[in-house]
Formats: structure tokens, sequence, C-alpha cells
């Protein structure tokens, strides 16, 4: 398992936290914006869950910040070479799937790149965002396949296959093949 992987529910935990109070809500106000329960949170700022894909996108929209946001290192300065070894790596605890942070922190881009490695028999489903509107993205396969619904559209993808996707619709990942599924999320901003 990668070095980037081990300290990550403690990590997750602080940051729900202090991200909740640097926005002076209170669990009950997180739990309303996010339809997360108050125990849920409240577990996982204290480190003893862990949030799936879906959970942690859920809290991330009502915090005003999308996963890549969340797992920006702002007390990093800001380089603009990231090295693969320094790059944040998180692993969804119920499906298995690992997410890499390919772009450097604090570089003012209006783009993020992540890459993914999806297993075989995945699934998640993330909801539309809200806070973001202008929020887009490509997945652009590598390896595998992929089988993709967004909005009322579902397609399958193979390798080599791009798709322009909108966050403020729902998208459900899922991978029902025998091999992993490789790939890149380009999320760009709208610039207004």
């Amino acid at each position: 398992m990668d070095k980037h992987t081990q300290p990550v529910d403690s990590a997750i935990a602080l940051k729900v936290k202090a991200m909740r109070q640097a926005q002076a809500m209170t669990l009950e106000d997180l739990s309303v914006r996010s339809g997360v329960s108050r125990a849920m949170i409240s577990r996982i700022e204290r480190g003893e869950a862990s949030p799936t894909a879906q959970l942690l996108a859920r809290l991330c929209d009502a915090l005003g910040t999308t996963l890549s946001g969340f797992f920006a290192d702002e007390k990093k300065p800001p380089e603009p070479l990231l090295r693969r070894k320094d790059q944040h790596v998180w692993r969804d605890p119920e499906t298995g799937y690992l997410r890499r942070s390919v772009s450097p922190d604090g570089m003012g881009s209006p783009v993020d790149i992540v890459e993914v490695e999806f297993p075989p028999g995945a699934r998640v489903v993330f909801d539309r965002q809200q806070f973001e509107p202008g929020l887009t993205q490509h997945l652009w396969l590598f390896e595998g396949r992929l089988t993709m619904t967004t909005g009322d559209e579902t397609h399958v993808l193979e390798a080599g296959d791009c798709l322009f996707m909108r966050l403020a619709e729902a998208h459900i990942f899922h991978n029902p093949h025998d091999r992993v599924a490789r790939y890149a999320i380009i999320l760009a901003r709208s610039k207004a």
C-alpha cells in the first residue's frame, strides 16, 4: 500500500472538523446540508469511521469544495512540480477505488487532474453537486472498460474514450467487468 494512504483517516477527520468549524457550522448544520447523519459526521471527525467516496463527496459539497479541493494541502507552499511520490492518494474503504491527486496544489489553475484505479465490480454514485454549477469534468479512460451514467444517459467506455460531464448532474461510475479500469478525471472550473 502507498505510504500516503496510511494517515488519511486522521487527516480526513481533522479536515472535515476544521472546515465545518471555519464556516461556523454545527454538526446538525452539516448534517442537514449534506444529508449525512450527525452521528456519522461525528464518528468521521473523531477518526472512528472512514467515509466512503459517496459520503465524502456529499460532505465536500456541503462544505463548498470538491474532493480535489478537500485533499489539497494549503499549508505547503505552491510549487509547479508535484512528484508522483508526493501526490496525495486515497482509497475508498467501500469499493477499494484508488484516487491520486495529480495536479500541484495552490497554483491558481482552473484545472485539477486526478488519476483513478477503479476495481472490477466497483460501483459509486455521486449526487449532483450544488455549490459550483460551472464545474465540469472529462473522464479519459486509459485501460479497461467502464459504464458511466450521467443524468439520464448511460455510456460504455472503452480504452481511449473520453466523456464530458457537468458536476451539476448525478453520475454513476460502474465497472461490471473483470479488469481494473484506469482513467484520468480532468476537472475544470468555468471562468466567471
